[in-house]
């Protein structure tokens, strides 16, 4: 038994069983990644796979077994790298992080500048995707550490912590009828074309299920991922925009924000890692950068299953 068979094993189910996708994926052969499977089923005595002919078909249930404990082994050969580069150069390394644009564009500038002005030989390297990307970066090893408002929490692979809570607010041109009302109503925007986030994205559930319960059915003229591609389109005309509070900081004059915390709540931006790995000091450090509520003790909790949750 070696590690590369655990890691054929591992991202062949990645791969949804597609052998050629995984061979592609490690920079090896078809034949190599099957040859290495059979040969690892062979020394444990059980099927991993049930095959239709050379296809994989499903993972058998000694296999869900085999899988956890592989999962387990490449996760602590994983840690195993992290500490060693954690002593043998304890200030430098790269901390890559997965976060949605908004997260990237207007909370984070700060607290990676602080992070370089405290460790200048660390790198940082920013992944950008919707919330349910930023989860497979984390749990494939592609990020340190990710940020997002939705779907963090809800895996179990996953250790999250509540990092800053915000509102959405509407933005309208400063001539739009809408930018002298002070505090606007579900009627009021539901009268008026929106342009909104995508909604898997900057608490958008939260705008829907505030208009169901309203009964009222907005018109949509436009959805996107990105704070700025809306502010754009609000520009020219396209309707009434919704954001993040946190994009509407410096708003330029031509544009007017109003809060909306009374028709759509609060919504909670996690940090989140992956569940059993060795976290390295600057990477604790950038976690105590991002909310003054966050502290490496805290975080070290977490991570050893002493809680998740604390009052922002």
């Amino acid at each position: 038994m070696n590690l590369q068979q655990l890691r054929f094993v591992q991202e062949a189910v990645k791969r949804n069983l597609n052998l050629t996708e995984t061979a592609r994926a490690l920079f090896t052969s078809q034949p190599g990644v099957s040859k290495a499977i059979l040969e690892l089923e062979a020394e444990l005595g059980v099927d991993i796979f049930q095959r239709h002919g050379k296809r994989l078909k499903r993972v058998t249930e000694p296999g869900q077994h085999v899988l956890k404990s592989v999962d387990i082994i490449l996760r602590e050969v994983a840690n195993l790298k992290r500490i060693g580069d954690e002593f043998s150069n304890q200030d430098a390394g790269t901390l890559s992080i997965a976060t949605t644009h908004t997260q990237a564009r207007y909370f984070l500038p700060g607290p990676v500048a602080q992070l370089r002005q405290k460790f200048p030989n660390v790198q940082v390297v920013l992944h950008q995707g919707v919330p349910d990307q930023v989860v497979r970066m984390i749990l494939d090893d592609v990020a340190d550490v990710g940020l997002a408002t939705e779907a963090l929490a809800l895996n179990d692979g996953l250790v999250s912590l509540p990092c800053h809570e915000w509102q959405h607010v509407m933005v309208v041109p400063a001539g739009h009828p809408l930018a002298t009302v002070e505090r606007p109503t579900l009627q009021q925007l539901a009268a008026q074309p929106l342009v909104l986030y995508h909604p898997t994205v900057a608490g958008r559930t939260r705008i829907d299920t505030a208009f169901e319960r309203a009964r009222l059915k907005p018109l949509v003229a436009l959805e996107a991922i990105d704070s700025d591609v809306i502010k754009t389109y609000v520009r020219v005309g396209l309707g009434v925009g919704v954001v993040t509070e946190l994009a509407v900081q410096g708003l330029e004059s031509d544009l007017v924000a109003r809060p909306l915390g009374h028709l759509f709540g609060s919504n909670v931006t996690r940090v989140a890692f992956k569940r059993g790995a060795y976290l390295r000091q600057f990477v604790l450090a950038f976690g105590e950068l991002l909310s003054p509520h966050l502290s490496a003790a805290l975080i070290q909790q977490a991570m050893v299953g002493g809680g998740s949750d604390y009052q922002l």
